[in-house]
């Protein structure tokens, strides 16, 4: 009994830690209009307050799970918590633009610490395959409600506090998570050895034999560089054109670093094969389309529905319910359809009324009658529902022998498209309280739908090419 009270906490703990990134990911979106006024900032500066915290994460996921096979994923875990409340601290308190900015890059890289580490903790400790299986059911159910609960949870916090709160909020469930995870893990080593959760570095080096030499330090500042330029190019381009080419030119030679640094390290962060590069990279491909279009997306419908639409938060959240709700709820079904049908058929299908959605959007968003909005945000969370496992399932299915790595490409390809289209959504549509404002999100609404039909179109061509030469 009291070793399954121990795993218990222990993996509250850990899901925990994992909701809470997830969350940091879409919360903000409803206290952007507030931040926006009381910080004085404007696009540009409400782009930063989301990117700060995408781009770190993004870039760092490869690097961190491969610190983790060096240090311990304990240890890093606890580190990840640890700094995560401390920057969730810094935001609450944020007196200025660029200390909210700084504090979110520290979630951000914070962040990045925690995600690899809470699966393979979970992995690690489950005493049999079962108990492992319902551990990792349970990590991906609490991720999938992260994101209906961001927008309305921020909601809430926003329309009873103020933007400060939805920083707050951490806090707590940080100090609890963490007590659970050294609580639970402590218990575990004690019952069940240290093998699986080393407490000093030497013993985890010498356990996984991973030198610290070879840490791909190099390649992982090249990605940051990389993407923090990438993103600083596009979010600038409005206000100032020459920082932007500058930082254009310095993405492309960064770019150039990260694979001269990939093919000269011992342990490279996407050591592929030559066969499964091509379809790994599609999958990649679509996830990273995917997060562009939904996160930029959700940047601009928030600011429609509050700064246009004058919602409050709470109703500016709970209106967009239905997009998010399909995510967690319809998980064990879309997992279903990808078993029976295969992943690419799926996305297909997931893509196809993901773009009925977004154009069901674009045509309701500037109309006197917001109820029309959820039919349409209904079908476009179905087909992201569908979409999102399946993609990640094609990706995983191209390396079955190293699933660790295909994952964390396609989660560093997510999370790259999010950081990307949140600064390319911003820096098209302008700022809110502009002319135009609704007009130019309701384009690129539609703009997402030609993209996702374009890729449904490509995917389901391959995919029947691909049926008919294994027929012949």
């Amino acid at each position: 009994m009291r070793n399954e009270r121990t795993s218990r906490a222990l993996t509250l703990g850990l899901c925990g830690g994992y909701f809470l990134v997830l969350l940091d990911v879409t919360i903000v979106n409803v206290a952007l209009p507030q931040i926006g006024t009381g910080l004085h900032a404007g696009a540009s500066g409400l782009a930063w307050v989301v990117d700060a915290y995408t781009v770190p994460l993004a870039a760092l996921l490869l690097a961190c799970g491969a610190i983790g096979d060096l240090l311990g994923h304990r240890r890093v875990v606890v580190a990840g918590f640890a700094g995560f409340g401390a920057a969730s601290v810094v935001c609450a308190l944020a007196p200025g633009l660029g200390w909210l900015i700084a504090g979110r890059a520290a979630q951000g890289v914070c962040a990045a610490l925690m995600l690899p580490g809470t699966l393979a903790l979970l992995a690690d400790t489950a005493p049999d395959e079962a108990a492992r299986a319902r551990a990792v059911g349970l990590w991906a159910a609490v991720g999938g409600a992260a994101l209906p609960a961001g927008p309305l949870v921020g909601g809430l916090l926003v329309e009873t506090g103020q933007w400060r709160a939805v920083f707050w909020v951490n806090v707590p469930v940080i100090v609890v998570a963490l007590a659970a995870v050294l609580w639970g893990s402590q218990r575990s080593r004690r019952s069940q050895g240290s093998y699986n959760l080393a407490s000093d570095a030497g013993e985890a080096s010498a356990e996984r034999g991973v030198p610290w030499s070879d840490v791909p330090w190099a390649g992982a500042a090249a990605l940051v560089v990389m993407l923090a330029c990438a993103v600083t190019a596009v979010v600038q381009v409005r206000d100032e054109a020459g920082l932007s080419a500058v930082m254009l030119a310095m993405t492309v030679v960064a770019a150039v670093a990260f694979r001269f640094f990939e093919r000269r390290s011992a342990r490279p962060l996407l050591q592929v094969e030559a066969a499964a590069r091509r379809p790994l990279a599609a999958a990649c491909a679509v996830a990273g389309l995917m997060n562009f279009c939904v996160l930029g997306s959700l940047f601009l419908m928030t600011q429609v529905l509050q700064d246009t639409d004058g919602l409050s938060p709470l109703r500016a959240g709970a209106l967009l319910l239905p997009g998010m709700l399909p995510l967690p709820l319809l998980g064990t079904t879309a997992g279903r359809l990808t078993t029976r049908f295969g992943p690419w058929r799926t996305s297909t299908v997931g893509l196809f009324l993901a773009a009925a959605g977004f154009v069901g959007i674009a045509t309701g968003i500037d109309g006197p009658d917001l109820l029309r909005l959820l039919p349409a945000l209904a079908v476009w969370g179905t087909g992201l529902s569908i979409l999102t496992p399946a993609i990640v399932a094609a990706a995983l299915r191209t390396l079955p022998a190293a699933p660790g790595i295909a994952s964390g490409a396609s989660n560093t390809a997510r999370q790259t498209g999010a950081a990307l289209g949140v600064a390319v959504f911003s820096a098209l549509a302008g700022t809110a309280t502009a002319n135009g404002f609704v007009r130019h999100a309701a384009w690129l609404l539609t703009a997402s739908a030609v993209a996702f039909v374009a890729v449904a179109l490509i995917s389901a061509r391959s995919t029947a090419v691909a049926k008919e030469r294994a027929s012949t």
